[in-house]
């Protein structure tokens, strides 16, 4: 399976491709973006295993993440989707997707990481069995955090993950 194509006003939600690379490590770079995910930038080689791994788990688990691009000129902006990445976190989120949003920064504040994350979840009610979804998040991830809770997921506790607290947040079944 492949990701199917959705779109929104202003954005197209599609499958990842090879092209996607050097963009997707650009946005990645931003010390806007990458200060959530520590304190390095991601190098390429893990930005090339994470791009394969949304492929991925299409075939494997018939959901996965979406490269997420502006309507008006085409240009890759970020990505959102479902995911399973056997975190070992209390609760165990298991075979359960995982939800996860990453936006450049030249975006930031314009409401497209909601856009993308409702078409995403209106994309999960639609075409998967009702289940909880699950995502983490860094505390100082404000913005994040709060758009998560604008999607109806619940702060549940805060763990340390990777060396840095983090939530661990629910959103039920729907």
């Amino acid at each position: 399976m492949q990701a199917p194509v959705v779109e929104t006003e202003r954005l197209r939600l599609r499958p990842w491709q090879k092209t996607d690379f050097r963009p997707y490590h650009a946005i990645l770079q931003h010390p806007d973006v990458h200060r959530h995910f520590g304190p390095e930038p991601m190098g390429q080689e893990e930005c090339w295993r994470r791009l394969l791994a949304s492929v991925g788990c299409w075939q494997v688990n018939g959901f996965g993440t979406w490269a997420v691009t502006r309507k008006s000129d085409g240009k890759l902006i970020g990505n959102a989707g479902l995911f399973t990445a056997w975190r070992g976190l209390e609760p165990e989120f298991g075979d359960d997707p995982e939800m996860g949003w990453i936006f450049a920064q030249e975006v930031h504040g314009q409401g497209m990481a909601g856009e993308a994350c409702r078409a995403v979840l209106q994309w999960a009610e639609a075409n998967l069995e009702p289940t909880p979804i699950w995502a983490i998040i860094a505390p100082a991830n404000e913005p994040s955090l709060k758009l998560a809770g604008k999607l109806g997921f619940e702060q549940l506790h805060q763990t340390d993950y990777h060396g840095d607290p983090t939530w661990v947040l629910k959103r039920p079944a729907w």
